[in-house]
């Protein structure tokens, strides 16, 4: 097998939350490889300084600002980007939040809004882009962002483990359905990486002796480091890959 079952040269890939963190890592990698990224936020100035940047380090990239957490607002943005940019053969959905507290003091509301974020989200965008992929005979690649946590859980984050370990189902169920169309649903699961939304994890120095214990590899993971797994099962190289969780997570799902 050659390198170029690696290139995504000619393909347009969404990858959500992009403007920043793993997502712009992700993104990054997926243009450096040939694809053309569409850049997602819900902050239109944001998304578009993103495309700024990327395309100044001359790589293919698009605006893309919706509302993820709207069926509405994504199925009207995706086929406005399908017209104006091409059809989406790979779609990144990596938007998401967390909200940490201890179940008996959890608001619904807070409840409501991390499952809508986390979980169905990637039901409203990934539909509409299947619904496409299908149309067009050629079939596709999806990767959802899953965690650690999809097969973990610490104190004050049973609701994110939550919508984490439905994600992973949801990842096989929709492997399951779209197979039979050529497309392929894959999840990646980071373990602790250093962005700018944790940063004061980072610098707490108990929480990052205890990442650093936990994991084997004995360090905090650089958001480009998951640029690989997202190239893999986006490309041609997978093509026999579907329904699996790949952890790129220093070893920490592999000990106890």
């Amino acid at each position: 097998m050659g390198i170029e079952k690696f290139r995504l040269d000619g393909r347009v890939a969404l990858v959500t939350g992009s403007s920043q963190g793993i997502g712009l890592a992700i993104a990054r990698g997926l243009a450096q490889v040939g694809a053309t990224v569409v850049v997602n936020g819900r902050t239109q100035a944001k998304v578009d300084a993103t495309v700024a940047q990327l395309r100044g380090e001359g790589l293919k990239a698009e605006a893309g600002a919706f509302d993820v957490t709207s069926a509405a607002a994504a199925t009207e943005a995706i086929k406005a980007i399908e017209s104006r940019v091409g059809p989406i053969r790979i779609l990144v959905n990596n938007a998401g939040i967390q909200r940490r507290g201890t179940l008996d003091t959890y608001e619904e509301a807070t409840w409501r809004e991390i499952m809508t974020t986390n979980l169905d989200s990637i039901f409203f965008v990934s539909k509409p882009v299947a619904q496409s992929m299908i149309r067009n005979g050629k079939g596709g690649a999806i990767i959802n962002i899953c965690s650690v946590m999809s097969e973990l859980a610490r104190p004050t984050t049973a609701p994110y483990a939550a919508t984490k370990g439905g994600l992973k189902m949801l990842t096989k169920g929709m492997a399951t359905d779209w197979g039979k169309h050529g497309i392929r649903v894959n999840g990646i699961g980071p373990g602790y990486f250093k962005t700018e939304l944790n940063d004061a994890l980072v610098k707490d120095q108990t929480f990052s002796g205890w990442v650093q214990g936990r994991t084997p590899l004995g360090r905090w993971g650089d958001t480009d480091e998951l640029a690989g797994a997202a190239v893999f099962l986006a490309s041609d190289a997978a093509s026999f890959v579907t329904g699996h969780v790949l952890y790129v997570d220093g070893g920490m799902t592999a000990c106890v």
